[in-house]
Order: C-alpha cells, then structure tokens, then sequence
C-alpha cells in the first residue's frame, strides 16, 4: 500500500508499506526530515528504514500484551501491527499518522484528540465479543503499547485511559493513585490517577496529558539521537542526548524519577514509560513529561513476606537494583520527608477502597506498607549524608546489567 508518513498536516514522506505484514518495506521521497521521528536518521536525503520500521513497531499493541492473540483471531488480524494500518497509525501520543494514496483524508477530520473513536476495539482487547454488525476499527486502542490490557474512553468529554492490573492481585491500579499521592506531597510533576470498578475488577484511570499540538517521545527514541559508546553508561548517554538536543532541566528530573521509584520500589521504568514532551508544530521541546505509569511496583506480583526480604526487587533504567540506581541522584535537598508522615494512611486507605479486600489482605497490606516506611528512612539518611554532584563520575559507570536493550522487543 502506497502512503504518506504526516506529521500532523505536515507530509513527511511517502512510504510503501507491505499488505500481508504492515512492515514498511520502502521510503520514497522525504519532504520534511526535520519532521521525521526522533531517532530517524537521513543521510543524503534517504532515510534509515531500519530505524523507522523499529518507530512504526513501537506504535503497535506488544504480542505479549494479555489478550491480545485471542483477540487478533477474532478480529481476524494477522498481526498487530495490521491493527496499525487499520486506525491510519493515529495515536493519542503524538501527531503522526499515514495517508493512503488517492484519499481525501484529513488530519482535522481524523486525529483522535478533536473526533470521536470507536469503542469496538477496545472491547475486543477486554474480552468481549466482536459486533456482529460492521466493526469500526478507528480506535487509538490499536497503538497502544505495554502487556496489562488497557483502552481509551472519552470520559466527560476527556481522552482517558483505562488500565487493568495482572493477577492474582489486581495491584496496579491502585500502586498509581498511591504513587501519585506521593508525588503530589513531594511537588513532582506527575500524572493523577483514580480506580473505576468494572464488573468486580478494578482499573485505573488518568487523563492523557498530551494534546493536539504536543507529543511524547519516549526516552528510547531520544537515545537512537546520538551513538552511545561502549565506555559510557545508559544514564550519561539519556544525559547526552538530551544536552544535544537542548533538552533542560533532565538531571533534577532524573533525580525526583529515581527516588520516587525506590521508594514504591518500581521494577519498570523501562526507556518507554517517561520521555519528553515537544510542539508538534515548531518542533519545539517543552520538557520532561510528568511522571506516568508507576504501577508495577509496592511487590505488586509478591506475597507478603517476599515483600518485606525485598530480595527480589531489581530496577530499571539506569542500574539493576535500586540502591545502586541511587547514587546517580545528584540532589536530595528538594524532599521534604515530613510531607510523607501519613503514607501509612494512605497505603491502608488505597487497598481498603471499593472490592479490593478481594485481592488483598491486611497481611499484604501492612507488609507494603512497613517496606514503604522503611524505604523513606532510608531517602532520609541519604538526604542527611549524600555527597555533591560534582564530586561524583557517571561517566565510566558501565555495567552489563545496565545496557539492556529496551527498543521494540522489549516493549
């Protein structure tokens, strides 16, 4: 099929995209480069299709998303990235989509963000039954990443996305309105979320923060920008990129992310859940986007009394465990460690809402929150004895553990 990559209303460039896979199997003619995907390189005026299939894979629903192969079969959709050419690649994210050849498509009259979109999808995606009528696939549903089942609804007039959480716990939704209650105490910009009930289950529901004339770029794609040596860490080379692209105020981020997510001992803060936030338009970058999807952490797949060894704990980005992920910190002096005096309370209060006593004990909770307690102590200890940033390198601190590859695989 013969199409054109837009950027919003800018064409980007006309591409061939193979109807039996949905890969892109030929660039044409680049129009705009500089509105090609971050991390797309062009030289002399060809651009890298390797790397621009690698952004288009990114955009379609993971194969190991929960669900998602009982869903293709019903829909009878080869693969997810099928699902893609079928919504137009349109996304709740960002501003890109393709048009076909030889239609009268507008970014006005299809972009999810000012029009309405079909429930079909994401019905399928949470088990129901396909329509037997005509099914709308025109749904953001078909480009969203991550394994828990999620979908998008228009809530009161607002883009929000629902997320479920895995079992037997059934913890991530409410790990997000904990985390969010802990940001919001601590000042760091953050995503709220709040917990619906659906027929017994509970999921979680935030607003997207991006809007028609914004877009997130993951941090994954703002590290294909430059080659990362050898001899330099994924966090000094996030760190790089950034500076290059003239992206301010990182480290500070950096440092709320990292503590943050000792604290709820996150285990998936993977280069794909925080990023960037630009102008769609001016190509202009505004800042780190606020903190989002924190659910998988507080033990969320552990029994109590693996929760309180913590023996199993490890982390993402930058380290492997999150002790050592600590020490990139560069500045404790923005926490104020009061302001979590009644995160006891809330923890208790989180899990003790709507039906959730059916997916967790008061043993549970109280060894999440004895571990959460614990961990604040010890940001505390830290805030009172952490050593300047310019006494310490970052540059040389390499490990393997480190250097995971978290490109389309892995999302």
């Amino acid at each position: 099929m013969k199409c054109s990559l837009m950027h919003k209303r800018v064409k980007v460039a006309d591409i061939e995209l193979d109807d039996a896979s949905g890969f892109i199997k030929k660039i044409n003619t680049v129009y705009a480069p500089e509105h090609l995907p971050i991390g797309v390189s062009i030289k002399k005026g060809v651009a890298d299709r390797a790397s621009l299939n690698d952004w288009w894979t990114e955009r379609s629903i993971p194969a190991s998303r929960s669900g998602i192969r009982e869903a293709l079969e019903l829909l009878d959709i080869t693969s997810t990235k099928m699902l893609l050419v079928r919504c137009y690649g349109l996304s709740l994210s960002d501003q890109y989509w393709i048009c076909p050849e030889g239609t009268n498509l507008t970014w006005d009259n299809i972009n999810f963000f000012e029009n309405s979109f079909s429930d079909d999808v994401g019905d399928v995606l949470f088990g129901a039954k396909k329509k037997d009528n005509a099914f709308d696939f025109s749904s953001p549903d078909n480009t969203s990443d991550g394994n828990l089942k999620k979908r998008w609804k228009i809530i009161a007039g607002k883009r929000c996305l629902v997320k479920g959480g895995s079992t037997p716990f059934r913890q991530q939704p409410f790990n997000e309105v904990i985390a969010s209650k802990i940001m919001e105490w601590l000042g760091i910009s953050h995503v709220p979320y709040t917990v619906m009930w659906n027929q017994g289950i509970p999921y979680s529901v935030c607003e997207d923060f991006i809007t028609g004339e914004t877009e997130l770029i993951p941090a994954w794609r703002i590290m294909q920008t430059l080659k990362k040596e050898n001899d330099i860490s994924v966090y000094q080379h996030f760190l790089n990129c950034c500076e290059a692209l003239g992206i301010k105020e990182v480290i500070p981020y950096l440092d709320r992310m990292i503590v943050l997510d000792y604290i709820i001992a996150n285990e998936d803060r993977h280069l794909n859940n925080f990023g960037v936030i630009r102008n769609a338009e001016t190509l202009e970058w505004i800042g780190m986007a606020p903190i989002y999807d924190s659910g998988s952490s507080l033990g969320y797949d552990k029994l109590a009394g693996q929760i309180r060894s913590e023996r199993d704990i490890t982390c993402k980005p930058f380290k492997k465990y999150h002790e050592e992920q600590l020490k990139l910190v560069s500045s404790f002096e923005w926490i104020d460690i009061e302001k979590l005096s009644n995160v006891r309370a809330l923890i208790m209060e989180t899990f003790s809402e709507g039906s959730a006593s059916e997916y967790m004990d008061e043993t549970r909770m109280k060894a999440i929150a004895d571990t959460v307690e614990k961990r604040i102590r010890n940001v505390a200890e830290m805030a009172m004895s952490y050593i300047p940033v310019q006494t310490i390198s970052t540059e040389y601190d390499v490990e393997k553990d480190i250097a995971e590859d978290y490109g389309p695989k892995m999302v």
